[in-house]
């Protein structure tokens, strides 16, 4: 059996933190083949919010092939050094950069073991963008340590693998394996009237997501729109200007914030909504509008996520983040649509989503990425 050891701040039943602990929950069911993995994570959500169920600083079965240890919080890193020791992985794989205990301990300090860097995003110029100069001083003095020579870096497609090149330089090693998808049914669109809209959002609240960009587009907008908002807040200031904004929006628009939502309740929220709304400054993945276009949503982004050429397919409408009227009329196209013409864009949602990912490929890159760690790949699935 091949050995994974994975370094996360967050793991389920935390679920606040978004695309990253979705992407490694969907790896450890989707690719597990020969495979045993050992997942290090915190004993709460991203908020601070104890998990319920679970049992601390002891490794406890999540799956047949996969063990979770939730660290409490003393000795985080000693504790994860030792485990390592312990384990004796084939590979560490670590999500993420910038957690000083589940990222940059286990880069620096665990010995012995071969090292993937996933880095999830966080070199897209919009991710850099936020908390710049931090992030800017660490990621030169990881230069300057050159550790971009004693890691394999990990992309989830050629746009990320470009983004670590070009900032770690050409001898950085970056192999590509893109994210397991969790598919949603497809569910029928709800009643749809000329002159009307129900939007939703699932995200964190937070400068990634443009919440705020939706909220402004939505003062423009003459069309009865409903708009329900799910998220857990990042940024607290942030989520303030936004409901100074919604205090300013006229009588035909309603918003509704619902605060985070479980990602069981997903389908169930997406069934009342008639377009997925996200105009992210970048997403590595984002599930979220993936699992949208599954459930047969068409969906308004940004051209900043991997789901490009929305329209050609009548699955959705890419906009400029730069530019708000792309925004105001896309969400005046959708409102301004009847029920036929609503049922059929979500069709080519739907038919969007079974072409847009391969799996059988995505399986075959995470055998090449893992297998070319390991002498004796015998026990990884044939790509």
């Amino acid at each position: 059996m091949t050995k994974i050891f994975i370094t996360i701040p967050w793991f389920l039943p935390a679920f606040r933190a978004g695309g990253p602990v979705q992407s490694v929950a969907n790896l450890v069911k989707e690719f597990h083949e020969g495979i045993e993995y050992f997942i290090f994570c915190g004993d709460t959500d991203v908020n601070g919010a104890e998990l319920g169920d679970i049992l601390t600083n002891q490794w406890i079965p999540f799956n047949e092939y996969t063990q979770v240890w939730y660290a409490g919080p003393e000795k985080i890193s000693d504790t994860l050094v030792k485990q390592v020791e312990n384990v004796k992985p084939d590979i560490l794989f670590i999500i993420g950069l910038f957690s000083w205990h589940y990222n940059i301990v286990p880069m620096m300090f665990c010995k012995g073991t071969k090292k993937i860097l996933s880095t999830r995003g966080m070199l897209h110029p919009g991710a850099l963008s936020q908390k710049r100069w931090k992030k800017k001083i660490y990621l030169q003095l990881f230069k300057l340590l050159e550790y971009q020579y004693k890691v394999v870096f990990h992309a989830t497609d050629l746009e990320e693998g470009n983004y670590i090149s070009s900032y770690f330089g050409k001898p950085a090693n970056v192999m590509v394996a893109g994210n397991f998808p969790n598919k949603v049914s497809f569910i029928p669109i709800e009643k749809k009237s000329t002159g009307m809209l129900k939007i939703i959002s699932v995200a964190l609240i937070s400068p990634m997501k443009n919440i705020l960009k939706v909220l402004e587009a939505l003062e423009k907008i003459s069309f009865q729109v409903e708009y329900d908002l799910y998220g857990s807040i990042k940024d607290e200031d942030y989520w303030n200007v936004c409901k100074q904004q919604i205090k300013k929006l006229p009588e035909n628009i309603s918003v509704v914030f619902h605060k985070e939502i479980e990602p069981q309740k997903v389908k169930e929220v997406l069934g009342n909504a008639h377009v997925f709304i996200l105009p992210s400054k970048s997403e590595n993945f984002g599930h979220a509008i993936f699992e949208a276009l599954s459930a047969g949503r068409p969906v308004i982004t940004s051209n900043n996520t991997p789901w490009n050429q929305l329209k050609d397919s009548q699955a959705g409408i890419n906009v400029s983040i730069d530019d708000s009227e792309e925004l105001i009329n896309a969400i005046g196209f959708f409102a301004s649509m009847a029920q036929d013409e609503m049922e059929e864009w979500s069709r080519g949602a739907f038919n969007y989503s079974e072409k847009a990912i391969d799996v059988e490929e995505i399986q075959n890159a995470y055998t090449r990425m893992f297998g070319s760690f390991i002498s004796d790949k015998n026990d990884l699935p044939k790509p």
